[in-house]
């Protein structure tokens, strides 16, 4: 059943649009300022999605890209610069949002036997060269949408193959439980966009879970700029600790949930305690974490969790689904349970 949501979604947190508006120069505060007013707008909007889906539909198996270039320009999608069969461009954005793309459907086709974002054959549309020095990338339930950034703060939106998976796993989220893009279901909704965006770099570099980095956005932030990545599965709140862009302020345990009315309520920030959860369960399961952890994740945003879900809805969804895979008292099934107790919260 297709789902209407709240369908936009940006890689980068508003905290950090925030800081830059107070702390940054002339041209960084401009910038803040003009991207928290177009998240704004963006944000106000709601898709329909399902003539969309019925018109970008391919025969079951079907895979076909299209990359557009805005130049520089807001007008979506912008000129058609690279269909499936064509052949490589001479620019590298072009490229890795074509092969980005290729590989996030590559790996929940072969892994989880689904057809493309909607599992229909969804055409992948993205468009590069979005805006001028545009720091962010977005989902917009229909397309991908990809700035070059300013080179200060962040490098271009391509560059990470776990960030276009990301925010193509939010149009898997928009077409499954349809989570509510707010509060604890918006935290869940973001959870999973970084569980899946971290198994498809897993996946394409063929890495075990305990040989990952279990950083989201890895090469995203310029060199000038203190810190590692967006976010750290492994050890949220140890991302990002610069002058400019402030201290990662998500949090690995429920004691630590923070209370917001900003960011929809915390969806970026307190992501980080299911995050660690999905990482402590990998790494106890062990092996590739695609398969069995990932495995777990994927069938309950498919079939279990619902649009309110909670982080205890999906603690527990999670348990019964790996006792159904794996058998009841299974060494998965304790995984993640005890996954679960790490972050605080009693899965049952």
């Amino acid at each position: 059943m297709t789902k209407t949501f709240h369908s936009y979604h940006c890689i980068i947190p508003p905290d950090i649009l925030r800081n830059v508006a107070e702390k940054g120069n002339d041209a960084q505060r401009d910038w803040a300022y003009k991207a928290i007013e177009q998240s704004a707008q963006l944000r106000g909007q709601r898709e329909v999605v399902g003539l969309f889906a019925a018109l970008a539909a391919v025969p079951a198996g079907g895979k076909r890209r299209t990359v557009y270039d805005a130049k520089n320009g807001l007008t979506l999608p912008g000129k058609l610069v690279r269909g499936e069969n064509d052949p490589s461009s001479k620019d590298k954005t072009v490229n890795e949002a074509f092969l980005g793309s290729g590989k996030t459907y590559d790996f929940f086709s072969k892994v989880y036997d689904r057809n493309s974002i909607d599992d229909r054959g969804m055409r992948l549309d993205s468009t590069v060269h979005y805006d001028f020095e545009y720091n962010n990338a977005f989902w917009n339930g229909r397309q991908m949408v990809y700035g070059d950034g300013d080179g200060q703060i962040f490098e271009r939106f391509t560059i990470a193959l776990d960030v276009i998976a990301h925010e193509l796993t939010h149009g898997v989220t928009q077409y499954e439980a349809g989570l509510v893009y707010r509060n604890q279901p918006g935290a869940l909704n973001e959870h999973f966009s970084d569980v899946f965006g971290s198994l498809v770099k897993q996946y394409a570099k063929k890495q075990k879970a305990n040989k990952a980095d279990w950083l989201i956005g890895k090469g995203l932030l310029a060199k000038t700029v203190k810190g590692v990545a967006l976010r750290s599965m492994k050890e949220p709140g140890t991302a990002y600790d610069d002058p400019l862009i402030g201290k990662d302020p998500q949090p690995g345990h429920m004691k630590d949930f923070v209370k917001t009315t900003r960011d929809n309520g915390g969806v970026h920030i307190n992501s980080g305690i299911p995050n660690k959860a999905f990482y402590e369960a990998a790494i106890r399961i062990g092996g590739n974490a695609w398969e069995k952890a990932g495995r777990i994740w994927y069938v309950t945003l498919r079939d279990r969790l619902r649009s309110n879900s909670q982080f205890q809805d999906c603690a527990n969804l999670t348990l019964a689904v790996a006792g159904e895979l794996y058998g009841t008292g299974s060494m998965e099934q304790k995984a993640v349970q005890e996954a679960w107790d790490v972050v605080g919260i009693k899965a049952k």
